[in-house]
């Protein structure tokens, strides 16, 4: 395996050709073991990988706190290659609970103040807030983002789950590195109008959920018993008659791995790699086997043949149900 670069657009850093997205680590996905996150972050450092993505409401900041460990734990080299994306502005509440965003130029750098300290570090590579605040115009949102750059606090300004207009407002306001959204073989809404945008702008794009939250990794099965804090259990694309439709996908998905010698995993993680070295997916391993296998994706080659065979196995639009439950997509511009 040989790690490559990517550009974060045309103002971003250069990163690894995949991120680690730490969410799981400390939410939303059922119990974690803490030592094996720290050694599956240990391990991403040690095998190339320099974007560790994370959000300061993941665990209410156990999250932020855990990718600060592994930092301060890791060797210096590693250490110093690391580059940290953090999204912010999420309300909650003690209980867990989700109350809306804040993007309010004040609540922008009060949350970052709370970021730098808990991941142990004097600036942030990336800054973006997670969801649009609706009561706060974007300009407003990423000026704050833009005066923290101007003070040395953060490197870069990104974006998150917003759309194409979203977009070409905040990058007359600022200089915007990349946006990070929802992009997977099952989720290819980005690419009617969103990452046309992105493009002529020359910002790249972070793509989370390429395994679809585990769906599409070739590991998931109908029987598996979700826990109530398990993002899952809510999300319709894993239920009923929905789970069973695209598993079917799965399983077409999974002839076409098998011909090539890899996984359903490195085959979908291949696929996201394919469409652009403006996109750079990120991977969310909980732990050290997973990582390795999401790793290997980056010596899988397909070829026109492979992708035509991917499309015809797993066309656009070809997923039953929607990416979120109702109440997180009406928070979606896209």
């Amino acid at each position: 395996m040989t790690m490559r670069t990517r550009s974060l657009g045309t103002t971003g850093p250069q990163v690894s050709a995949l991120g680690l997205g730490c969410m799981g680590m400390s939410a939303l996905y059922g119990e974690a073991d803490r030592s094996e996150s720290v050694a599956t972050i240990h391990a991403a450092l040690e095998a190339g990988v320099t974007l560790l993505d994370t959000g300061d409401f993941y665990g209410m900041g156990h999250n932020e706190l855990l990718i600060g460990e592994a930092l301060r734990t890791a060797p210096a080299a590693r250490r110093e290659q690391a580059l940290v994306s953090v999204k912010f502005g999420a309300l909650r509440g003690p209980d867990g609970s989700w109350s809306g965003y804040d993007g309010r130029p004040a609540a922008v750098k009060n949350f970052a103040a709370y970021s730098l300290q808990r991941l142990g570090v004097d600036h942030i590579d990336v800054y973006r807030i997670a969801r649009l605040d609706p009561g706060v115009p974007v300009e407003e949102t990423v000026g704050a983002i833009a005066e923290l750059v101007e003070a040395g606090y953060v490197r870069h300004i990104g974006l998150s789950e917003v759309g194409a207009a979203t977009v070409r407002r905040a990058a007359a306001t600022a200089p915007i590195s990349d946006l990070q959204i929802e992009y997977s073989l099952i989720s290819r809404g980005i690419e009617a109008e969103i990452l046309p945008t992105t493009r002529e702008l020359g910002i790249g794009v972070t793509a989370y959920g390429v395994l679809s939250r585990g769906l599409i990794s070739g590991h998931f099965t109908a029987d598996r018993q979700l826990g109530a804090g398990d993002f899952r259990a809510m999300s319709p694309r894993f239920q009923g008659d929905n789970l069973t439709h695209n598993l079917a996908l799965v399983e077409a998905l999974r002839k076409i791995a098998e011909q090539k010698g890899v996984t359903v995993a490195q085959i979908a993680i291949a696929w996201v790699l394919s469409r652009g070295e403006d996109i750079v997916p990120l991977v969310g391993a909980r732990r050290r086997d997973r990582l390795t296998e999401a790793l290997g994706a980056l010596d899988v080659t397909l070829d026109a043949a492979d992708l035509a065979a991917i499309e015809q196995a797993v066309p656009a639009g070809a997923a039953a149900g929607d990416r979120c439950p109702a109440a997180q997509m009406a928070h979606l511009e896209a």
